[in-house]
């Protein structure tokens, strides 16, 4: 039995929405980097030279913390549709990892970087949550 694989249309139109994808997670990032980079005085608007009260500075890291863990997640998007981008190139995109049955196209829409069916990610999902009680 031969491989399953999309038509050369459809991986087409992933390209294209996984490349859309890429550009907005790039540009994202660029621009938290460039708002870092101003530091978080000017971020904040504070531009006097009086000292910062110990709330603010609690606040401001706070705010850098949850700013880094957003940028790690998205630095593992691009990862995975990078991955995509590869899977496209071998044809083998939208093929569910698990089954070998392919991913639904309402799933890739949404989720473009997506590797198993939403039938085979469900059962993945029970296994873990039980292994977690």
């Amino acid at each position: 039995m031969a491989a399953k694989k999309l038509s050369t249309e459809k991986l087409k139109h992933y390209e294209e929405i996984i490349l859309k994808e890429l550009h907005e997670s790039v540009s994202y990032i660029e621009n938290i980097n460039k708002d870092q980079s101003i530091g978080a005085r000017e971020s904040s608007g504070d531009l006097s030279s009086y000292a910062y009260h110990q709330a603010d500075q609690g606040s401001d890291t706070n705010l850098m913390e949850q700013t880094v863990m957003l940028m790690e997640g998205e630095r593992e998007k691009i990862r995975k549709l990078n991955d995509a981008m590869r899977r496209i190139a071998d044809e083998t995109y939208g093929v569910c990892e698990m089954c070998g049955e392919y991913i639904q196209d309402t799933r890739l829409e949404v989720i473009p970087y997506a590797t198993n069916c939403f039938d085979c990610t469900e059962k993945m999902e029970d296994k873990n949550r039980r292994r977690r009680r």
